[in-house]
């Protein structure tokens, strides 16, 4: 099947202008079965990467989700086909690849005992740091991810979560993440591991939150011997209705080695007004994957959301090594 991205791009712009007749359907809100505690929604999003040697068009998400809630349960359940269709193309070559596997991103069941505690049974977003607690690219400042995330920690753990919040004048809030399995699809993880225990404290007062996280994990696919995987992540966030300052910083070693140095970066967001937001980002990293050692690179973005589940966003990374420089144009579309 052969996928046209002129044509995926003008049938999801004409989807957005089609009204959902007879329901009160809004976009971004799901959609509810009959009068059941049970929802349905999904996101899109295409993109387009431009380097010095090659162009790249992307249709990288479509997902499906359900979730809902009864009394004191609740649920997520989200599916997805992850770079549906690539096409990259150079001064001497075009290459289209397309995967057609269906991913299980997430799955799993909420238990809230009372307000202050809560238990998770399933695959999740591991609660490290605050980037990665916002999985859906439409709800990202930026198409691109900083390296914190994919470098130091299992973007996703596979068992219980624990979850203690104290709120008075500041908020206090402890998670614990167990995982003694293989993930529900190790597929899609950027760790593949059968193990992952870590913690994380979150303290916020007013506009400012600071969070450690701290853990380990063992890869299942490389590591051959019973070596664990360490790391920790600092972060902090402060917010106003204008603004917004992230920054996260951490370090991954085992009891042998260190595998990454140092992955950090500080962002600053300032919303112009609802539908205009500017952002740069300063990122810094070194880890032993990497041959030429260290890297340090800026991103500029602007993202326009014409309704707050649309945005179309656009940034330019300048690296110290100029080979890495590249432009990021994308739409995504929350439904």
């Amino acid at each position: 099947m052969k996928i046209n991205i002129k044509i995926i791009i003008a049938s999801l712009l004409l989807f957005l202008n089609l009204k959902a007749s007879g329901s009160d359907y809004k976009l971004g809100e799901g959609v509810q079965l009959f009068s059941l505690p049970i929802y349905f929604g999904g996101y899109t999003s295409l993109d387009y990467k431009q380097t010095e040697d090659e162009d790249k068009y992307r249709f990288d998400d479509l997902a499906m989700l359900s979730y809902g809630n009864f009394e004191k349960f609740s649920y997520m359940l989200e599916l997805e086909y992850k770079e549906l269709y690539v096409q990259s193309q150079s001064k001497n070559s075009k290459k289209i690849t397309q995967n057609r596997k269906l991913y299980t991103e997430r799955a799993y069941i909420d238990y809230n005992y009372n307000e202050n505690s809560l238990l998770r049974i399933g695959k999740y977003n591991s609660p490290i740091g605050f980037w990665n607690l916002l999985p859906i690219n439409v709800l990202r400042a930026t198409s691109s991810d900083p390296v914190t995330s994919k470098k130091i920690f299992p973007m996703f753990t596979t068992g219980i979560l624990l979850s203690y919040l104290y709120y008075g004048d500041s908020e206090l809030k402890v998670d614990i993440m167990m995982q003694n399995s293989d993930d529900l699809d190790g597929e899609y993880n950027n760790y593949k591991n059968d193990k992952h225990y870590g913690f994380g404290v979150t303290y916020t007062e007013n506009d400012f939150s600071f969070k450690l996280n701290g853990g380990s994990f063992h890869q299942n696919d490389i590591q051959k011997d019973n070596d664990e995987i360490y790391y920790y992540l600092l972060s902090t966030k402060y917010e106003s209705d204008d603004f917004q300052i992230l920054s996260e910083y951490g370090k991954q070693f085992s009891s042998s080695k260190i595998t990454t140095n140092h992955a950090g970066y500080i962002q600053g967001l300032y919303r112009f007004n609802e539908h205009h937001l500017g952002i740069i980002r300063v990122e810094s990293y070194d880890y032993s994957a990497n041959k030429k050692g260290d890297e340090e690179f800026v991103v500029f973005g602007y993202t326009y959301r014409p309704l707050y589940p649309i945005a179309l966003k656009s940034e330019y990374q300048l690296h110290k090594n100029n080979d890495l420089n590249h432009i990021l144009f994308s739409l995504s579309v929350l439904f």
